[in-house]
C-alpha cells in the first residue's frame, strides 16, 4: 500500500507550515501530499487558510516526486472551466503528479461567509456532475468543446496548450455515498477516496462500485481505490492513549476510533491496521495529519511504516 498525508488547509495552514510540511513528506518517503480546499472550519475560531491553488502551485515547482492534488475541491467555489485551466498548468508544470479531486460542497459556514451558493442537496450534485462533465472533455478532447447545461454552457471551448498527459490528468471523486456519490465515480472518475469508514463498508461500497463501473462498460480495475481518514500515532502505548483521549475530549477509546475507521496505534499496530485495509482493496492512503508542526512524528512515523 501506497501511504501518502493529508492536511486540512484551512486549519492553520501558512506558508511557514507548508513549505516545512511539504519538504518533510518528500524527504521522508511518503509517496504524496493532499489537502483539503477549504475558506474556514466548520466551527469557530477561524484559523490561517492558505488558498489551494496558490498553494498547489509552489509545490509544483518546489518538490521532484511526491504527487498531490486536492482533498476535495469545492465546484461551488469556482467555475469549472477555471478549475480545468489551473489545474491543466500545475499537472504539466509539475511533471505530471497532480490529480484533481472534486467534489460538490457541503460546508454551509464558509459558503455563507464568503457569498458561494451552495445549493440544496438535489441542485448541488446536479450542478456537480455538470461540472465533471465540463472538467472531463474540456482536459480529454483535443476538438473544441459544446457544452449547454442547467449551471454550464461551453462552445467551442479549448483548453490550449493541450495537458501534456494524453487522457488528461487523473480525475479523484470522493465520498461514501452510495446513492449519488458512487454512480458519479463510476461514470467520470479515475479514482474514488473513501473516508473515515470501516472495513466492512468500504468492502461494501467497493464492491458496489464494481459493479456500477461493469455497468458503465468499465474494467473494475479501471478506477484506482483510496481512503482518507484520520490518523492518531504514538511512538508508546501511553502517548497513543493520551492523543486519544485529547482527540475525543475524554469520550472515546482506540477501539471505537478504529470502528470509523480512523488508523490508532504505534508503528506496528498501524502497519496491521493498514495491511487489513490493504487486503479490502485499498491501494493507496492519505492519513490526515492534524497537528502541522509535528515534523518529529511524521518522521518517526515515517521510519516506522514505510
Amino acid at each position: 500500500m501506497e501511504v501518502a498525508i493529508m492536511i486540512e488547509g484551512q486549519d492553520g495552514l501558512n506558508w511557514s507550515r507548508w513549505k516545512r510540511l511539504a519538504r518533510a513528506v518528500e524527504d521522508l518517503g511518503y509517496i504524496g501530499l493532499y489537502r483539503s480546499d477549504h475558506f474556514t472550519n466548520s466551527k469557530p475560531p477561524d484559523k490561517d487558510s492558505l488558498e489551494l491553488w496558490v498553494s498547489l502551485t509552489w509545490l509544483a515547482c518546489n518538490t521532484e516526486r511526491i504527487e498531490f492534488g486536492p482533498l476535495v475541491s469545492p465546484l461551488s467555489f469556482r467555475h469549472p472551466t477555471l478549475t480545468a485551466r489551473m489545474a491543466a498548468a500545475v499537472d504539466d508544470l509539475s511533471g505530471s503528479r497532480l490529480t484533481l479531486g472534486l467534489g460538490a460542497g457541503w460546508q454551509e459556514r464558509e459558503h455563507e461567509h464568503f457569498g458561494h451558493d451552495l445549493l440544496d442537496m438535489d441542485g448541488r450534485f446536479e450542478r456537480f456532475e455538470e461540472g465533471l462533465r465540463v472538467i472531463r472533455d474540456l482536459l480529454r478532447s483535443d476538438e473544441p468543446v459544446n457544452f449547454e447545461g442547467e449551471y454550464y454552457s461551453l462552445k467551442d471551448a479549448i483548453l490550449l496548450p493541450r495537458p501534456k498527459r494524453p487522457k488528461g490528468l487523473p480525475i479523484l471523486i470522493g465520498g461514501n455515498g452510495a446513492q449519488r456519490t458512487l454512480p458519479l465515480v463510476a461514470r467520470y472518475a479515475d479514482e474514488w477516496n473513501a473516508l473515515y469508514i470501516s472495513i466492512g463498508e468500504y468492502r461494501r461500497l467497493s464492491a458496489r462500485l464494481d459493479r456500477l463501473l461493469e455497468d458503465e462498460g468499465r474494467q473494475p480495475l479501471s478506477v484506482r481505490r483510496s481512503l482518507m481518514t484520520g490518523c492518531e500515532y504514538g511512538r508508546t502505548q501511553q502517548e497513543v492513549e493520551r492523543k486519544v483521549q485529547v482527540r475525543t475530549k475524554g469520550s472515546g477509546t482506540i477501539e471505537s476510533l478504529r470502528e470509523r475507521g480512523v488508523i490508532v496505534g504505534t508503528a506496528p499496530e498501524i502497519k496491521e491496521s493498514l495491511q487489513q485495509f490493504e487486503e479490502a482493496g485499498v491501494q493507496r492512503v492519505m492519513l490526515q495529519w492534524l497537528n502541522q508542526d509535528d515534523l518529529d512524528g511524521l518522521e518517526s512515523l515515517a521510519r516506522g511504516i514505510l
